[in-house]
C-alpha cells in the first residue's frame, strides 16, 4: 500500500513539473477509470482486513477518480459565442504566427504545422481548427 502511494506521488509530482498536459483527455478518461477501480479493489481489500483509514481513503480517491472520468466538456451554453464578421489580417497573422512580410509558402507551412496539432481528429477542437482555416483564408485571399 505505501509503494503504491509512492508510486503514485512520484507520477503526479513528475506529470505536475513538466508543466504541460502529458496526457490528453480521452487518455486521462481511461486512466482515471482504471485507477479507480484499482482503488475500489484495494478499499475492499483493505476493508475485508478491517483496516478502515486506509479503505477510507482509498474509496474517496476511487470516487474522486470515478468522477473527474465521468466529467465532460462545459455545456454549449457556457460556451462563448463565436465571432461573426470577417478576420482582420493581424488576427490571423496572429493566430498562424506568421510576420507581416510571410510568403504564401510559409503561410501553408504555419496552417499546415498548427492544424496537424489543432484538428479534431487530433484532440483539437473544431472551433480552433475554423479559426485556423478562416486565418489562411484571410492571408491567401481564398
Amino acid at each position: 500500500m505505501l509503494y503504491l502511494a509512492l508510486g503514485a506521488a512520484a507520477l503526479w509530482l513528475v506529470l505536475w513539473a513538466s508543466g504541460k498536459p502529458i496526457l490528453k483527455r480521452r487518455e486521462w478518461r481511461l486512466m482515471s477509470a482504471s485507477f479507480a477501480l484499482a482503488a475500489f479493489a484495494g478499499a475492499a481489500a483493505c476493508a475485508l482486513r478491517s483496516l478502515w483509514a486506509p479503505a477510507l481513503v482509498l474509496l474517496i480517491l476511487g470516487l474522486w477518480l470515478a468522477v473527474s472520468a465521468r466529467r465532460t466538456s462545459a455545456p454549449a451554453a457556457a460556451r462563448p459565442a463565436p465571432r461573426t464578421g470577417r478576420m482582420s489580417a493581424d488576427e490571423a497573422r496572429s493566430i498562424l504566427g506568421v510576420g507581416a512580410d510571410a510568403s504564401r509558402e510559409e503561410i501553408q507551412a504555419a496552417y499546415t504545422r498548427l492544424m496537424r496539432l489543432a484538428h479534431p481528429d487530433k484532440g483539437g477542437t473544431s472551433g480552433l481548427a475554423a479559426q485556423l482555416n478562416a486565418a489562411r483564408d484571410r492571408l491567401l485571399g481564398r
